[in-house]
């Protein structure tokens, strides 16, 4: 039994032991950051979790669970020349083992090859939503944690591969184009395999108007879901029926596309941001679209806060499957399990919306404290961001969560 909460400890003496002697040299830069979170689920026969990366959180697994939004990380920066930098980011958080070994989220090297256009090579952020670059840094966020209608159609949210970013400026306004290639590997839960992505590659835009930051994304790779192979291969043992059906929904090196686009307005006093995301994909994971609209009010060191998010799938949330009826009894029963697993898959992600309330205190210089309330009501079948479904859980319905959080940066 791995002892999370030891582990977690001897990781923040390290980074702090590490911040003391950060400014030893002018070439090398450390910073630190982190969130201390303890998260409620109102329902107790599945487990809510921030993550699809996560083997649980809370609700079934415990009544209070700190493994939803806790993590600490650190990134070092070194400064070879003015035109030769690299980076590299640590972060310890719950991961697919339910282990809080740390793991490498960045590590690249950068050439700017002028002020205004550089390329990198290596372990890169993926410039997804507005605010991936800072996704992990929860004292950068005015919620607990992003809007997870939309951050949840992209949960990848780095590549190892080669970036570039150019930027060009317009009167007042700053327009920054990037592009990127490269893959990913992401180890999931329960012994479910990995999610791969081959040939992954996307175009970002970003403009920056005084307070007014707009960005759009476009992405596209071959998606590989392990967990589906054992499904579709019993699937395809049934004949010509079967093998249609498991080319049909099969996650196997299958082209998958991403459509971004966002907007944030913040003059001090007050900010509103909004973004809407659309995930496409042959496969049984469906085309689905989702959006969110969030503002708050900064009342000298309270911020209270209100955010509206609602997704949905474009495309169907069931099948017929098999026809059970053209087959002999002793395969029946077989079949009607594969249909049934099969609209669960389906119907999974059938909608959900979600009103969050919460408020921020930045109780003092480089922290904050977050209390924030979610109230989700499921459309069809979907479990959102639930996950290990107890025998007697029913899907549908909704949802209550209290999340209470600390964030930090040095």
């Amino acid at each position: 039994m791995v002892k999370r909460p030891n582990t977690l400890a001897l990781v923040v003496v390290t980074l702090y032991a590490g911040g003391a002697s950060a400014d030893a040299t002018e070439m090398f830069s450390l910073s630190s950051f982190g969130t201390v979170g303890i998260v409620h689920s109102s329902e107790k026969k599945a487990d809510f979790t921030s993550s699809i990366f996560k083997p649980n959180g809370a609700g079934h697994s415990r009544n209070w669970s700190a493994d939803v939004d806790s993590l600490i990380g650190a990134q070092l920066t070194a400064t070879f020349t003015p035109q030769l930098s690299a980076v590299v980011q640590v972060i310890s958080e719950q991961r697919y083992d339910n282990s809080y070994r740390p793991f490498v989220e960045w590590a690249n090297i950068k050439y700017q090859f002028t002020p205004d256009f550089n390329a990198r090579i290596g372990r890169t952020v993926l410039p997804t939503f507005l605010v991936s670059d800072t996704r992990k840094v929860g004292y950068t966020l005015p919620w607990v944690r992003a809007p997870m209608e939309v951050y949840s159609l992209m949960p990848i949210s780095s590549s190892d591969g080669i970036d570039g970013s150019y930027r060009f400026h317009v009167d007042a306004i700053i327009n920054t184009v990037q592009a990127h290639y490269g893959q990913t590997d992401s180890r999931q839960p329960d012994g479910a395999g990995k999610a791969l992505t081959r040939n992954f590659w996307g175009i970002t835009n970003t403009t920056e108007f005084d307070v007014l930051t707009t960005r759009i994304t476009y992405m596209k790779a071959d998606l590989t879901l392990e967990q589906f192979n054992s499904l579709f291969d019993t699937f395809r043992a049934f004949g010509p029926e079967g093998i249609a059906i498991a080319d049909r929904y099969d996650s196997d090196d299958t082209p998958v596309e991403f459509l971004g686009v966002g907007a944030s307005y913040d003059p001090g006093d007050w900010f509103v941001m909004s973004e809407w995301g659309r995930l496409d994909s042959r496969s049984g994971l469906g085309r689905t679209s989702a959006w969110y609209i969030s503002g708050g009010y900064r009342i000298e060191a309270f911020t209270p806060y209100v955010t509206y998010a609602r997704s949905r799938t474009e495309t169907e949330v069931s099948s017929p499957g098999l026809t059970i009826a053209a087959l002999p009894p002793a395969l029946a029963g077989t079949a009607a399990e594969l249909n049934g697993a099969l609209n669960s898959v389906l119907g999974s992600n059938a909608g959900q919306q979600t009103l969050s309330l919460g408020v921020r205190w930045d109780f003092t210089r480089n922290m904050d404290a977050k209390v924030q309330f979610d109230h989700t009501r499921f459309k069809g079948n979907s479990v959102g961001p639930l996950i290990n479904p107890q025998p007697d859980f029913t899907s549908g319905g909704s949802l209550n969560v209290i999340s209470l959080a600390v964030d930090f940066v040095f």
